[in-house]
């Protein structure tokens, strides 16, 4: 029997701009293209566990405001269950303003809105009614206050939920609440800043460190020394695929599927929602991590998000095509 994915994040409206070109500093690039989506880590992870199948609750916070409705109400469009989503009355919803060129890169700024005011205690109070256990994924991002991050993985460790947690952004994490992860999911540039973060507690980072491989090791013997007992760092390296470094296994390299890329928001988001969806399908973990390569490879075809993030049913013709 599958377990579910439980996805403790952040949920925005983006306002995207689609352009030739990135503007340098100081600089206006005119003729953009202006659409809305809906977004916010959180938003996406959740959106893209429940289109692999999986039964996908969400717990965050939006204001008391029309995008706010707008964010819940995409999400339940998509099967996401939002009981455990807070409404707060004295903030505004978050929104991520989005620039994207010509080849799909962005820059993105992001106001956090109802996102920043969302408090362990509301953590507490939606997972308690949730009541993650075993066979449940927890899935919990970072563009909440560190101490709700930490108090979700907490909660769920000590509920018999495995936890998956998305370093993005770092900012001022360290092993407190790493160390409550069971599986990383770090981008290389989040991989190397969370090294350096646990350097400036722990001891130097070892030789070699700005090897993946060597700096996710480091990782999981941090994770290993602290309060959890995390297996596995599953690196983002783009158009390169992932590699996934697991306890007492040699590192795996995972291959992307070449596509055309046309935006690459929200892959990884994608990549985080479908290695929650497989690993709470019961899947082995690395077979889970490649389907959700895929799945991210995918979602870079088309515009937006969300609007790439491929259904179960264009995993599966993928995966049987070797695509």
């Amino acid at each position: 029997m599958s377990g579910r994915v439980i996805v403790v994040g952040s949920v925005n409206v983006d306002l995207v701009v689609t352009g030739e070109r990135l503007p340098a500093p100081g600089e206006t690039v005119t003729g953009g293209r202006f659409e809305r989506f809906h977004g916010g880590k959180g938003g996406n992870q959740a959106v893209a566990a429940a289109r692999l199948g999986a039964e996908t609750w969400f717990v965050g916070a939006v204001g008391d405001d029309a995008f706010g409705a707008e964010a819940r109400a995409a999400l339940e469009a998509e099967g996401v269950r939002t009981e455990g989503l807070t409404m707060l009355a004295d903030e505004a919803t978050g929104i991520a303003l989005i620039l994207v060129d010509g080849r799909g890169e962005n820059l993105i700024s992001v106001a956090g809105g109802a996102n920043l005011a969302l408090s362990p205690e509301h953590v507490r109070a939606a997972l308690d009614a949730i009541a993650p256990g075993d066979g449940d994924i927890v899935l919990v991002g970072h563009e909440i206050r560190t101490e709700a991050a930490r108090e979700a993985l907490w909660l769920a460790r000590h509920g018999g939920a495995a936890t998956v947690f998305n370093p993005a952004p770092v900012s001022d994490l360290d092993r407190r609440t790493f160390s409550l992860a069971d599986h990383l999911t770090p981008n290389r540039g989040e991989l190397t800043a969370l090294v350096a973060n646990d350097a400036r507690s722990s001891g130097p980072p070892p030789a070699g460190a700005d090897d993946p491989a060597v700096a996710s090791a480091r990782l999981i013997e941090a994770t290993a020394a602290g309060s959890g007992v995390g297996s596995s760092v599953l690196v983002s390296l783009g158009a390169a695929g992932a590699l996934l470094v697991e306890r007492g296994r040699a590192p795996r390299s995972l291959p992307a599927a070449a596509v055309a890329a046309v935006d690459t928001v929200g892959a990884g988001d994608t990549l985080n929602g479908a290695l929650a969806a497989g690993l709470a399908a019961g899947l082995p973990l690395e077979e889970a991590a490649r389907r959700a390569v895929l799945a991210a490879s995918l979602a870079v075809t088309r515009p937006g998000a969300r609007a790439g993030m491929p259904s179960l049913g264009e995993l599966e013709r993928a995966l049987a095509t070797g695509a």
